[in-house]
């Protein structure tokens, strides 16, 4: 668990340019959350839509994780355990709504891969904050150099 710890907390490191990929991943969380709260259809009509229980209490506990930790992701300030919570926001999105895709008639695989690149964009975003941290313009950084 230290370890684990060490591994989500360590110093910033990495090119400046992460900062390209914190940019559109902390935006695009930050406005899908506050999304949930301002936009019922973005919100918890689309959770009923989806099918979980309890859709106004889930759309709004997603919302405040996605913008608290798009925000974090956009500052690099604890990317990398800010990008976890988002990894499973993501990963429940693409389960719930692109592959049931898969099998709606005039839709499948082709219609399932063009309506989800965004999704798979974040995904693949977020894997690599996690693995790489957010790089040398970040908060972490910042806080690092001025001790």
């Amino acid at each position: 668990m230290n370890s684990l710890l060490r591994f989500l907390f360590q110093p910033a490191a990495g090119p400046a340019a992460i900062f390209l990929i914190r940019l559109p991943v902390g935006l695009i969380f930050l406005t899908q959350g506050i999304l949930k709260f301002t936009d019922p259809n973005m919100g918890a009509l689309r959770f009923v839509r989806i099918g979980f229980a309890h859709p106004a209490f889930t759309a709004h506990f997603v919302g405040v994780f996605e913008v608290l930790c798009g925000v974090l992701v956009l500052v690099g300030l604890c990317a990398r355990a800010a990008s976890l919570p988002l990894l499973i926001i993501i990963s429940t999105a693409i389960v719930t709504t692109k592959l049931p895709e898969l099998s709606r008639p005039n839709q499948g695989f082709w219609f399932m891969v063009s309506d989800a690149r965004t999704d798979f964009a974040m995904l693949c975003a977020l894997i690599f904050l996690v693995a790489v941290g957010p790089g040398l313009w970040s908060l972490d950084r910042r806080m690092l150099s001025g001790r």
